[in-house]
């Protein structure tokens, strides 16, 4: 999530925000834990036209562009995990958003992302699994 917040604020390259922050010494250790959260934020960085329309389809009186950074950022890498990763159980990574978001968030924000993470997260149950092209990803049925 920090790196998809740093991407969205500093306008700067996927490559260019991964490499600022991974040049911090108190980074994970972890070749494959650094390799999944690269995973997440560049997958999330290139499906967000189709992440932001399941958004904004599910998120009754609210703008995207309006959401604060923080929980836009949360609903988005949730969104990407919930359509890309499916052997994750929804539940897990519904969890993990709403624990990001009490950490980051207000109590409020956590409410508001539950809410509209399970609603996109039953239009993803019956849309076929995420392609690498995202021509192929069909857009949402409200």
């Amino acid at each position: 999530m920090q790196m998809l917040y740093q991407w969205e604020i500093a306008k700067d390259s996927p490559a260019r925000v991964q490499e600022l922050f991974w040049s911090s010494p108190a980074r994970f250790d972890s070749e494959v834990l650094r390799s999944f959260a690269d995973h997440l934020f560049t997958g999330t960085v290139r499906a967000l036209p189709q992440i932001d329309g399941l958004i904004q389809t599910y998120a009754e009186h609210w703008r995207v562009e309006r959401m604060s950074a923080v929980d836009r950022n949360i609903l988005r890498l949730g969104v990407y995990e919930l359509w890309q990763h499916r052997e994750t159980p929804a539940a897990v990574v519904v969890n993990e958003a709403l624990e990001i978001a009490r950490k980051f968030s207000g109590e409020e924000s956590v409410q508001f992302i539950n809410g509209l993470l399970d609603r996109i997260r039953k239009e993803l149950e019956t849309l076929p699994p995420w392609d690498e092209n995202p021509q192929a990803n069909p857009g949402p049925n409200p």
